[in-house]
């Protein structure tokens, strides 16, 4: 910093003031400093400026798996809020073995140069109840469960296939079949549980559970088995991947969609990659719930108060296209 200040004939404290984004500097004596930064390669020291204001303007992310559609909405959205209040983001991916636990993944962050951190947790973890964030780090998770340690968000999982299975229901179907999707996901349990509950509210038939992995292909083989299935005139498939495999399936053992079966997704994940969709769908807005997950750490690393022991809920959005059909018309 003195260097530039004498390369660019100020006083090392106009030159702190532009490198820190200050707006009491004149313009033409700003365009000097910053051309003398570039000619001598001057970058600002990102610990001397966390000693001196206590912060580092970063975020720890921590994840299972960057590649699935949510999780990659999701850290889209925490990124773009982040850069939009000039902080970074640091990435890590949850460790196998003995150290996927929540409290290993936020230790292990916390050496890190981050301010606090979000934990996107979309399997279930067996240290959850015991989890203590770390003193003086705030932690946000992003699950559907509540914690009685930190802020939760999520998408309302439950909600969704409460609403996806009313929706079905009121066009006229007698029951609705589910094909869920792994044991181990957050969501996959929630959305079983929602569309249970609410075949059980609406005193229709509760037909078998139909596991799937979240992959297109485990989605044809349970679209080939209701096909053969004489009451199935209905699916709700827990994401749109597994759901276009189960039209897939359906198409292939002679039935149609949605003269014989309707067919309901959820997450809209495969617009732009299948022409002329026709899959209706129980939109998730995963980039919404990366905001607030940034929001939420951010204003706890500002000093404001963020509740914790209360769930933060994104609802899910019904998009209507051609795979249902309306049997009271």
């Amino acid at each position: 910093m003195q260097d530039v200040a004498r390369e660019a004939g100020v006083s090392p404290q106009t030159v702190s003031r532009v490198a820190n984004g200050g707006a009491a500097v004149r313009p033409e004596t700003r365009r000097r400093v910053e051309d003398a930064m570039r000619r001598l390669g001057y970058r600002p020291n990102y610990a001397a400026r966390a000693l001196k204001h206590g912060r580092f303007k970063d975020i720890g992310v921590v994840m299972f798996h960057m590649t699935s559609f949510g999780n990659a909405r999701i850290l889209d959205g925490i990124v773009s809020a982040a850069a939009a209040d000039d902080y970074s983001v640091t990435i890590q991916i949850m460790r196998s073995g003995p150290e996927r636990t929540l409290q290993a993944a936020v230790e292990r962050m916390k050496q890190q140069p981050v301010d606090g951190v979000i934990v996107v947790l979309e399997e279930m973890i067996a240290d959850f109840n015991d989890f203590v964030p770390p003193k003086g780090l705030p932690v946000v998770l992003v699950t559907e469960r509540v914690a009685d340690h930190c802020p939760t968000v999520d998408a309302d999982q439950y909600g969704c296939s409460i609403a996806a299975v009313d929706y079905l229901l009121s066009k006229g179907h007698r029951t609705v079949y589910h094909v869920a999707g792994p044991s181990q996901s957050h969501a996959a349990q929630s959305r079983v549980r929602g569309w249970r509950d609410a075949l059980e509210q609406m005193g229709a038939t509760v037909p078998p559970v139909l596991m799937g992995d979240w992959e297109a292909d485990s989605g044809y083989q349970a679209g080939v088995v209701l096909a053969h299935t004489p009451d199935c005139t209905a699916v709700y498939a827990s994401n749109d991947q597994m759901a276009y495999g189960v039209i897939q399936g359906l198409q292939s053992a002679g039935k149609r969609v949605p003269e014989d079966v309707s067919v309901v997704g959820v997450d809209d994940s495969l617009v732009g990659m299948v022409p002329r969709l026709q899959l209706t769908t129980m939109r998730m807005k995963f980039e919404d719930i990366g905001r607030k997950a940034f929001a939420m750490v951010r204003d706890q690393c500002e000093g404001r108060q963020v509740p914790v022991g209360v769930k933060t809920v994104v609802p899910a959005e019904l998009v209507e296209r051609e795979s249902v059909r309306d049997l009271t018309a």
